[in-house]
C-alpha cells in the first residue's frame, strides 16, 4: 500500500437467480499459530498474547495484542461498511468477542439480482512506529478517517507505478522463453514488496526468506550479498537503512568476538533482532530422523560480506558520508577481527585462518575428526585480505579529521595497519592440479565422488547430505560442494580485480585458470542451495553464455517451480529472486562500479534480443538499451555532476540530459 498502515479489500456479491440472506462474518484473529514449517511444529508456535478487544461504533472494532518475547504492542482497526449502488446500508452488526479475537457478525437481505459491496479496510500499527501516541489510538484514528476503497486503490495503483518504474527489467526474448518473462515480472514484485520504501524508517534486515513464511524463523544470513547489488542501482536508500541494521548491532558483534577471543567485530551467521547468533545447535535430518551436530555459526565469511555490501553501496551512491559516519568504523573493526583471527605460520611465511566453514555447508569438518571447522578455505582467506585492503583504503577517502576521530575511537595505531598490511600480502591460499583453488587446505585428499551412481539411486541429490547421514556416511569424505564456494570469487569480482588481490599476496593468477576453476567445480556441486545456480550462471555467463542461460531458467524456477522439493511454502527464497534479477542487469551487461566509473562490457546470451533498464549511479539516473550490437545510455536530467562511463575499452563522461550510443560488436 501507499501508506503501511492501511490495508483494504472490497468485494461484490450478486444474488444472480437466487434470493435470500447473506451472512457475513468480518473478524481480526490474534490468535496466531506459527505451524507452517512442518519440522518447526515441535516447538512455541504462540506468539502473541491478547491484550484488549473492544466495539468502537457500530462498523469498527479494534484488536491489541503483545508478542511475548520482545513485548511489541500490535494493534489492528478494522472497519466494514456495506454498499449498494452506493448508497451505504444501515445493518445491525452484533459482536462476537473471544480471548484474542473479535468480530462483527451480520446480515444482509438480497433480491433477485441485486448486488452488494462489502468494503473492509484495516488500519495496523505497532508500538514501534514512529510518529504515534499509542498503536491503539492511531490505527482507531485512521481507519475512521480513511477514504473509500476507491481512493485507496487509486494511491496503490500510484505506488506500485512508481515503484515499476524503478525494477522493472525491460527485456525482448522469443515467444517460446515468455515464461521467464513471466517469472521475472514475479520476482520483481516480490523485492520491493519485502524490502519496500517503508522499510527505510524500520529497523530490520534482511531476512532470507523474506516476510513470507516461518523457514529460518526470520533470521539475516548473508543472502544480502545476493540482493544489495539489485536494490544499490534501484532504490538505493534501501541498501542504506538495511546497512543500518549492521551498524546497530556492531556493538554486539564486539562483544562476541572479545568472548571468543578475537578482537574487532564478529557479527554471526544467523542474526535476529538484537545481533546475537541464532544457529541452531542441532538440525533435524528429515531423511534419517536423527539430529546432529549444526556447525553453521563457523561461516565467520559473513562478516566480508557485510564490508563488500558497504563497499558496492559506496561505489555505486558516491555516498561517502555514510562511508564517514557509519560503513567505515564496521569495515575497520571487522578488519581487525580478520587480522587477530589469522595465525602466523613461521615455516610458510604465511598467515592463516583455521577452524572456519566456508559457503559450501557439506564441509564443517575433516573426515573422522571430532573437531568442526576447517583450515585454509580459500574464499574465506581471500575475502579477508580484501577486506583488510578495503580498510586500509580508507584514509584516502575520508577527510583527515574523520580518520584521526576513527582512529582515536577505535585506538587504532600505524603498527597495527601495518601488521594489517603485512597479513593483507601474506594470507595463505592454497591450490592443488595446477592452478585449481582449494576450496580448503587438503581438500584434494578428499575421496571423488559416484555422482552417477547416486543419481540412478536417489534422482534428485539436491541435498546430498542428508542422504549420506541417512546411509551413516558423511559428505566431509568427498569432493563434493552443496553450493558455491571457491567459485563465490568468480562471482564477486572481475579477473582484473582478481588479479589485483592473487598479485598483492604473490601468487601467480591468469585469466586462464578461470574456466578451469569452474568447469572443476562446476561437476562437484550438487546444487542443494538455491543461491548455487544464481552463481554458477553468473561465473558462466563470458566462457559458456548457453550453459549459463540454461542454469539461470533453472535458478529462476527455485520458487515458481519449487524446485528443492517443498521449501516454497516455508518462505521465498529472497537470494535467489534478487540474484536471478541481478544476472539479467549486472551479469549479462558487464555493469561494474568500481574506480569511479560505471562499467559496461555487455555480453547477451542468444536468448536476450534486447534489453532495456533504468538505473541509477551517482545521482544520476540512467535509461540503458543494449543489444547484441550496441549500447545506448541516456543519463536524465538532474543537477548531478558528470559521471566516467567505461564501455569495454571506452571511456567518456555523461553529463545529465546526454545520450551516447556506443557500438560494442
Amino acid at each position: 500500500m501507499h501508506d503501511m498502515h492501511i490495508a483494504a479489500l472490497e468485494t461484490t456479491i450478486t444474488a444472480e437467480n437466487w434470493s435470500g440472506q447473506l451472512e457475513i462474518r468480518s473478524a481480526l484473529d490474534g490468535r496466531v499459530v506459527n505451524s507452517g514449517v512442518e519440522r518447526y511444529k515441535e516447538l512455541n508456535k504462540t506468539h502473541l498474547n491478547p491484550i484488549e478487544s473492544r466495539e468502537i461504533n457500530d462498523d469498527t472494532i479494534l484488536l491489541r495484542v503483545q508478542t511475548n518475547q520482545s513485548k511489541i504492542e500490535i494493534a489492528q482497526a478494522a472497519r466494514t461498511r456495506v454498499f449498494m449502488q452506493e448508497n451505504t446500508l444501515d445493518i445491525n452488526k452484533q459482536v462476537v468477542q473471544e480471548e484474542g479475537y473479535i468480530a462483527h457478525d451480520f446480515k444482509v437481505e438480497l433480491g433477485e439480482g441485486e448486488s452488494v459491496s462489502i468494503e473492509k479496510i484495516v488500519s495496523p500499527y505497532t508500538s514501534r512506529d514512529h510518529a504515534i501516541s499509542e498503536c491503539g489510538l492511531e490505527a482507531e484514528n485512521t481507519v475512521v478517517q480513511v477514504g473509500r476503497f476507491e481512493e485507496i486503490l487509486k494511491d496503490h495503483a500510484l505506488a506500485w507505478e512508481n515503484l515499476w518504474n524503478r525494477f522493472h527489467l525491460d527485456i525482448s526474448i522469443p515467444n517460446k522463453e515468455h515464461r521467464t518473462e513471466q517469472i521475472l515480472h514475479l520476482y520483481t514484485f516480490h523485492l520491493p514488496q519485502t524490502l519496500s520504501i517503508n522499510t527505510k524508517d524500520l529497523d530490520v534486515g534482511v531476512p532470507s526468506r523474506g516476510w513470507h513464511g516461518e523457514a529460518y524463523r526470520g533470521h539475516v544470513f548473508w543472502d544480502e550479498l545476493f540482493i544489495f547489488p539489485f536494490l544499490n542501482l534501484r532504490i538505493p536508500e534501501i541498501t542504506r537503512a538495511l546497512l543500518l541494521y549492521r551498524y546497530r548491532r556492531l556493538e554486539k558483534a564486539r562483544s562476541t568476538a572479545q568472548i571468543a577471543g578475537y578482537r574487532g567485530a564478529m557479527y554471526p551467521w544467523q542474526s535476529g533482532s538484537n545481533g546475537r547468533e541464532e544457529s541452531q545447535k542441532l538440525h533435524l535430518n528429515p531423511k534419517s530422523g536423527r539430529w546432529i551436530p549444526d556447525n553453521s555459526q563457523l561461516q565467520r565469511h559473513v562478516n566480508a560480506a557485510i564490508v563488500y555490501n558497504i563497499w558496492q553501496y559506496c561505489q555505486a551512491t558516491g555516498d561517502l558520508k555514510f562511508l564517514s559516519a557509519y560503513g567505515a568504523e564496521i569495515i575497520l573493526e571487522i578488519a581487525r577481527f580478520w587480522a587477530s583471527l589469522a595465525t602466523y605460520n613461521k615455516k610458510l611465511d604465511r598467515y592463516e585462518i583455521l577452524g572456519v566453514m566456508g559457503p559450501d555447508e557439506y564441509h564443517d569438518s575433516y573426515p573422522d575428526s571430532k573437531k568442526p571447522g576447517l583450515n585454509n578455505n580459500s574464499y574465506t582467506n581471500f575475502m579477508a585480505a580484501w577486506v583488510l585492503c578495503r580498510a586500509l583504503e580508507l584514509p584516502e577517502l575520508l577527510s583527515e579529521n574523520r580518520w584521526r576521530e576513527l582512529c582515536a575511537l577505535l585506538d587504532l595505531d600505524r603498527e597495527e595497519l601495518e601488521h594489517w598490511d603485512e597479513v593483507s600480502r601474506k594470507m595463505r591460499i592454497v591450490f592443488h592440479d595446477d592452478g585449481i583453488i582449494s576450496q580448503f587446505e587438503n581438500y584434494d585428499q578428499l575421496e571423488e565422488f559416484d555422482w552417477d551412481g547416486y543419481r540412478k539411486k536417489y534422482d534428485n541429490i539436491q541435498r546430498l547430505d542428508r542422504i549420506l547421514m541417512a546411509e551413516g556416511d558423511t559428505p566431509n569424505r568427498y569432493k563434493v560442494s552443496k553450493q558455491a564456494d571457491v567459485l563465490m570469487l568468480f562471482y564477486l569480482f572481475s579477473s582484473e580485480e582478481l588479479g589485483e588481490i592473487f598479485g598483492r599476496l604473490n601468487y601467480p593468477f591468469k585469466y586462464e585458470t578461470i574456466p578451469k576453476n569452474i568447469a572443476y567445480y562446476l561437476s562437484r556441486t550438487s546444487n542443494g542451495s538455491s543461491l548455487s545456480r544464481v552463481v554458477h550462471s553468473w561465473v558462466e555467463a563470458r566462457s559458456d553464455r548457453e550453459n549459463s542461460w540454461k542454469l539461470f531458467t533453472q535458478a529462476l524456477e527455485t520458487d515458481m517451480g519449487d524446485i528443492q522439493g517443498g521449501t516454497t511454502s516455508e518462505g521465498i527464497h529472497m537470494g535467489a529472486m534478487a540474484g536471478c534479477l541481478d544476472i539479467i542487469q549486472r551479469c549479462y551487461t558487464g555493469i561494474e562500479t568500481r574506480k569511479d566509473m560505471l562499467l559496461f562490457n555487455p555480453m547477451l546470451p542468444e536468448e536476450l534480443k534486447e534489453l532495456k533498464l533504468r538505473i541509477s549511479y551517482k545521482g544520476h539516473w540512467l535509461d540503458v538499451t543494449i543489444t547484441s550490437g550496441e549500447i545506448n545510455v541516456q543519463a536524465l536530467p538532474s543537477a548531478a555532476r558528470p559521471i566516467k562511463i567505461k564501455v569495454k575499452d571506452k571511456i567518456f563522461e555523461l553529463k545529465q540530459g546526454e545520450n551516447k550510443t556506443i557500438q560494442i560488436e
